[in-house]
């Protein structure tokens, strides 16, 4: 099919559920992506961080087709060989005990409620206040299923939807003083990305997740982390929380595990583990043994890749650092590992430019209105860099002085430092 019979086909029969780039995808190999007129792209967003070593990856297309011909689903009423050798390779670099496993980001993070409330149930029979109240911050996401939504910290996504699920309170990102005049003894749960990812990539502050931990440790509440984004390498190690010294009693991942077959997963340690009985939660698909034998290859290959994460990373970030002195629209750069962010000074800025670089042949897409989103491939190399600070560099020289000119192809400023 066409682009024009594509877009006609999916305006009569799909919801309208997106707003998609007026471009048809046919392929892709490592970092580059074709459409459906040959033109090539070099993908700086991943399918919003999911295909990590990027595409048509040889170890994942191997897995793919051996493991396809052998079993693709089986119902979870049976055993089959995969979902321990997954929950043993999570839990080992988890630091955690247990896994569940489901189909996407926003049912890991369902469970992960419903764990907290069974667990508070359990442990708290004889304690005078119920303990059904979940904190969770401003600027939020965690989802668009009914649980995820209520603690997503942002109105526009709640509101067509209310009433949600009650007992969220919400309090302001990275305000401790906020958090202590919140939490009391019906707090179940402590909610939080560890770096925002829709919220505009906004790193959870040290002293925040530290007196997060200690709030609930003293009461026997639960802190659950959302490591849906910034989780299995994104930040440069496997989980963002590692950064930080502390370990969640619940953490929550799903994007790149399965190399973009659907797979989400909850872990957590043996004594949250123990409020759980058969009957009170399940899946039909989740776990399945093609996408689990996909997720162990994948784990695999992220061995060898997270010190590239952070090497890259940095060089990335020093990137957008210079683009950033250059332009005045440019607010702020920030980030950790392959996770970052350019924020300008307008919604309409930052949707330009989204535009602009893909007339340009780079994908990435923006969040938060005003924010440029960056969650390449862990593949990427120095050369992909420099060509995305090239462009970005040009994009903004054209909107603030539409006069400007062609692309400075010599430019010196932007040229390349290093070898990856």
């Amino acid at each position: 099919m066409s682009l024009s019979s594509t877009m006609r086909a999916e305006q009569e029969l799909l919801l309208p559920t997106y707003d998609r780039q007026k471009v048809l995808l046919t392929h892709g190999r490592g970092v580059y992506l074709w459409d459906s007129e040959g033109k090539r792209y070099l993908d700086f967003l991943s399918g919003i961080g999911v295909n990590a070593l990027g595409h048509a990856h040889p170890a994942i297309t191997r897995v793919l087709k051996l493991q396809a011909g052998k079993l693709i689903h089986l119902s979870n009423l049976f055993y089959h060989q995969f979902q321990a050798e997954l929950a043993k390779r999570l839990t080992r670099i988890s630091g955690l005990d247990r896994a569940f496993f489901c189909n996407s980001g926003t049912e890991s993070w369902e469970a992960a409620l419903k764990l907290a409330r069974i667990y508070a149930r359990e442990n708290n029979k004889n304690g005078r206040q119920p303990k059904t109240t979940f904190i969770a911050l401003e600027n939020s996401f965690h989802g668009r299923t009914f649980g995820s939504l209520a603690t997503t910290g942002q109105q526009k996504y709640r509101a067509p939807f209310e009433p949600v699920v009650p007992g969220v309170h919400f309090v302001r990102f990275n305000d401790i003083e906020a958090l202590n005049l919140s939490f009391d003894d019906s707090v179940c749960a402590v909610c939080l990305e560890t770096v925002q990812g829709e919220g505009g990539i906004n790193p959870v502050s040290r002293e925040f997740l530290q007196r997060a931990r200690e709030l609930t440790k003293q009461s026997g509440a639960l802190l659950l982390l959302d490591e849906i984004q910034s989780g299995l390498g994104r930040t440069g190690k496997y989980f963002a929380y590692q950064h930080y010294g502390i370990t969640p009693d619940i953490v929550t991942i799903a994007k790149p595990l399965a190399a973009g077959l659907p797979l989400g997963a909850l872990l957590t340690n043996d004594r949250v583990a123990s409020a759980m009985q058969p009957g009170l939660h399940g899946t039909t698909f989740g776990g399945g043994p093609l996408a689990c034998a996909v997720a162990i290859e994948f784990l695999r290959q992220l061995q060898s890749l997270l010190s590239r994460v952070r090497t890259t990373g940095n060089y990335f970030l020093r990137k957008l650092q210079e683009v950033q002195k250059h332009h005045s629209s440019v607010k702020a750069v920030r980030g950790i590992g392959l996770m970052l962010a350019m924020e300008l000074d307008s919604a309409d800025t930052a949707k330009a430019m989204v535009s602009e670089l893909l007339v340009q042949g780079i994908l990435i897409n923006r969040t938060h209105d005003t924010v440029l989103r960056f969650l390449p491939p862990y593949i990427i190399q120095a050369k992909h860099i420099d060509q995305l600070a090239k462009a970005l560099d040009h994009a903004l020289t054209n909107l603030e002085d539409p006069g400007a000119g062609t692309p400075r192809r010599n430019s010196k400023k932007f040229g390349r430092s290093h070898r990856s």
